[in-house]
């Protein structure tokens, strides 16, 4: 029972007593009956008012049991509470608070709180404390006693009294400090991840980038930027697919070579050399239509898919004008230079199944326009690619000559003109075919030289020819008395290959020292083209070979490009002139003025001259009156192998 019903209940009893009183005094005569009514309605009362009395006694205790419930919630829950006046001033603060601002819990009651306010956001709380009018909530910075502040979320309810007064606030209050620094936490992890994000993009563009560039790269030439032959062979397939499908469909493939581009190259330079590739691609590109396309196949070489034409006639129209456009002089380094292109043509109306037979049978081509003379073009047909394959075959042979030691050394010997006798030999190369028998080099050695075996097959002459001419000095010196006082001599010839090889100076020095022959026994015979081709070069490596003691002479003179201003430069011992001017009847061919002129030019430079091709007594007795001093032909001897030439160094003949 509630107070409010226990008043009820006495102001009942009060009217049920005075209701008795009343009674008595309009009825006299019953006075002793209501004296006993009454105190039975006051016995009545009474029992009611003690149960009354008891039953708030009980209410009373719940009551108490429910504040001091409220009273430990308020004082040990986790959150700060505090509940103020309507200024601000603290009337009640749980445990949880005090701890909060670091100080007793009775220290708090009475003080304002805006005193455990930070500084800077006092005026903050005073505006929201003195206009908010309903709940609300905010984060502020609370200053503890002695300690530093700290980030609090603060939620203040506003008391009012039964009259709708503002009358106090209740405020709770949470710190979050480790949440805000949780929050700083994420914000900076979140800004570090967006930042890496950002990163990860410009990565992820940068791949794409360099995908793309290596793509790129991967389908073009470095050098040009046209297509490489990956990319070509790409748009060839397609274009043999699609003939397949359509039989009136018909296209070309050009094999572009340039010119004499080694002699640009190793004359001005590489980087002289590049330039000249970069205007020849540009120049193809300006003669093409958007739908074809040129491509650098590497070096020199280029290649051009044209599709979708009518005939061979606006084929050949095509290269034409690439011969016209490449014709044009470029300027390298200061000076204007030509050049052209062979041109091989293979056309789809052959019928191709595969695009690497188009490639070939137009390289092929490209090959037979070059053995045809500069600016020539070639188209292809099929006893091109039989040539082609006996080409191949012969190649092969040649490596397994080679590897089967199948090559023999020939000596011709070198006669002195004043004395009539044998000075040395020259060594020649002979092949030993297993079916044809002797094969002469004129029938190979440019494909060796093409192919780069010539490489090992004058490395295996020189070995060869050095070892037999230190034996034959060894074995001679002493056995034929009447031998010339000076050893005989060997004169090996040196291709263009050779020349350029940047170990040539080793391995002819090694070649001395493991067959023992002395260097002034070595003659060196080198072309006119391969000095002049080397140019500055060439005169730099004729003097490396000097200063090793070796004899150096100029091969086939007079067939040549040779400039005589600068034949004083090189330093040579020899000139050897060729069998064309020779052989024959000097005076009656009109060569006896080129070979007197030869004899006497030498002379002039102090060397010594050898005529090649003295086949009659004639021309001998001719060359010994222009005082020439040595003669190699058929008079003397034809080519011998090892064994008969000993015989002939024996025999000791005097011519």
């Amino acid at each position: 029972m509630d107070v409010n019903n226990f008043s009820q209940q006495i102001e009942e009893l009060r009217s049920r007593v005075r209701g008795i009183w009343q009674r008595t005094a309009t009825q006299p005569n019953s006075h002793q009956e209501l004296i006993i009514a009454a105190f039975d309605e006051l016995q009545i009362a009474v029992e009611e008012l003690f149960a009354a009395s008891e039953e708030l006694e009980v209410t009373r205790a719940a009551a108490e049991k429910e504040c001091r419930r409220y009273q430990e919630l308020f004082d040990f829950a986790p959150d700060a509470y505090l509940v103020t006046d309507a200024t601000g001033k603290i009337l009640e603060a749980n445990h949880a608070a005090a701890t909060m601002f670091s100080v007793h819990q009775k220290y708090l009651i009475g003080k304002p709180l805006i005193v455990f306010i930070a500084q800077q956001d006092r005026r903050f709380f005073s505006s929201q404390i003195n206009n908010l009018q309903q709940s609300s909530k905010w984060v502020i910075d609370l200053k503890p006693r002695s300690s530093k502040p700290f980030p609090a979320s603060i939620i203040a309810s506003p008391v009012y009294d039964s009259q709708e007064k503002l009358v106090g606030w209740r405020w709770l209050l949470r710190n979050i400090s480790e949440a805000k620094q949780a929050e700083e936490r994420v914000a900076k992890h979140t800004e570090e991840l967006a930042k890496k994000n950002q990163q990860l993009q410009s990565e992820i563009r940068e791949r794409k980038r360099a995908e793309s560039q290596l793509l790129h790269l991967a389908l073009h030439d470095v050098l040009t930027g046209l297509p490489n032959r990956a990319l070509f062979m790409n748009r060839l397939k397609d274009a043999v697919n699609y003939s397949k499908r359509h039989s009136d469909y018909l296209f070309a493939v050009l094999f572009l070579d340039l010119d004499r581009f080694k002699l640009i190259n190793d004359s001005l330079g590489h980087a002289f050399g590049d330039q000249l590739l970069l205007t020849v691609a540009q120049r193809l590109q300006e003669c093409l239509r958007s739908i074809d396309i040129a491509a650098r196949l590497g070096g020199d070489e280029f290649i051009i898919l044209l599709v979708g034409i009518k005939d061979v006639i606006e084929v050949v129209a095509v290269v034409e004008r690439i011969q016209n456009k490449l014709a044009l002089p470029v300027i390298l380094g200061g000076q204007e230079v030509f050049t052209t292109a062979s041109i091989g043509i293979a056309l789809s109306i052959t019928g191709y199944k595969e695009p690497e037979d188009l490639l070939r049978d137009a390289d092929i081509a490209m090959y037979r326009a070059k053995t045809q003379g500069r600016a020539c073009y070639e188209i292809f047909n099929t006893d091109m690619h039989i040539q082609a394959i006996a080409h191949l075959e012969l190649v092969n042979e040649l490596r397994r000559a080679i590897e089967l030691q199948e090559f023999r050394v020939y000596y011709q010997p070198i006669v002195s003109l004043s004395h009539g006798r044998i000075t040395g030999f020259e060594a020649l190369v002979r092949w030993l075919h297993p079916k044809h028998g002797i094969v002469l080099p004129e029938y190979f050695m440019s494909i060796a030289q093409e192919t780069g075996l010539i490489i090992l097959i004058e490395q295996w002459v020189l070995y060869e020819a050095c070892g037999q001419i230190q034996q034959w000095q060894k074995q001679f010196s002493s056995s034929c008395e009447d031998l010339p006082e000076s050893p005989l001599t060997i004169s090996i010839n040196l291709c263009s290959t050779r020349f350029s090889e940047e170990n040539l100076l080793p391995h002819i020095n090694k070649v001395l020292q493991d067959t023992g022959l002395t260097a002034p026994s070595l003659t060196l015979e080198i072309t006119e083209s391969v000095i002049m081709e080397n140019n500055d070069k060439a005169i730099i490596r004729l003097k490396q070979l000097r200063n090793l003691g070796i004899k150096l002479a100029i091969d086939d003179f007079g067939t040549g490009y040779s400039s005589l201003g600068r034949l004083h430069h090189f330093p040579i011992n020899q000139l050897k002139i060729d069998r064309s001017f020779v052989s024959g009847d000097i005076i009656d061919d009109g060569n006896l003025d080129i070979v007197q002129t030869i004899i006497t030019l030498a002379h002039k430079l102090g060397v010594d001259v050898t005529a090649e091709g003295v086949e009659t007594e004639e021309q001998l007795a001719m060359l010994k009156n222009l005082n020439c001093e040595y003669g190699q032909g058929y008079f003397f001897s034809h080519p011998l192998d090892s064994s008969q030439a000993a015989a002939l160094i024996m025999a000791n003949p005097q011519w």
